[in-house]
């Protein structure tokens, strides 16, 4: 093996902050291998801000293109599947379970998608990848009749499983 191989592969430990860095700074993809398949789960949150004329338009199945919040959820559930190919420094996982909700507000839908598998590695970024897919594919449904709409608030919940344990955004 070549000498930054050797000197790279385990550089980072448990506690480290940029694990995707090796010794050298160069970006490396963290190796799992010896990690315990362990029970993961991850939720992630995001929100399309709209006119309330056009969350009337989603919430009453009114749209030109169809279906808005039903194309959203495959578009998040394909997304979260692909993610690795996606994010660079993403391992390809085993989905176990993907799920999306949506809630038309007055001005606004949010997203949530709970993303799970039983593997070496979370979910984080599986989570957060469909709610950025969805929310995109809502802002394309309906581009048409309101180009000002703004993604936001993309965000981890929640995590469960591995080796840090369990976080929740609300947590102290």
């Amino acid at each position: 093996m070549p000498d930054w191989y050797k000197t790279s592969r385990h550089t980072a430990d448990a506690g480290s902050e940029l694990t995707h860095f090796d010794a050298a700074g160069r970006a490396r993809m963290v190796d799992v291998g010896d990690k315990a398949e362990t029970h993961r789960i991850a939720i992630a949150g995001g929100r399309v801000n709209m006119q309330p004329a056009t969350a009337a338009l989603i919430r009453e199945g009114r749209a030109v293109k169809g279906d808005v919040l039903g194309v959203a959820q495959v578009a998040a559930i394909m997304a979260a599947k692909k993610t690795h190919e996606l994010i660079p420094m993403c391992h390809p996982l085993l989905l176990t379970r993907i799920e999306v909700a949506f809630s038309v507000e007055d001005d606004a839908v949010t997203i949530s998608a709970c993303v799970e598998t039983r593997g070496q590695t979370g979910v984080e970024m599986e989570a957060l990848t469909a709610v950025s897919a969805a929310a995109l594919t809502i802002y394309d449904m309906v581009k048409a009749v309101d180009r000002g709409m703004t993604i936001d608030n993309i965000q981890l919940d929640a995590k469960q499983g591995g080796r840090s344990g369990d976080w929740h955004r609300d947590s102290p």
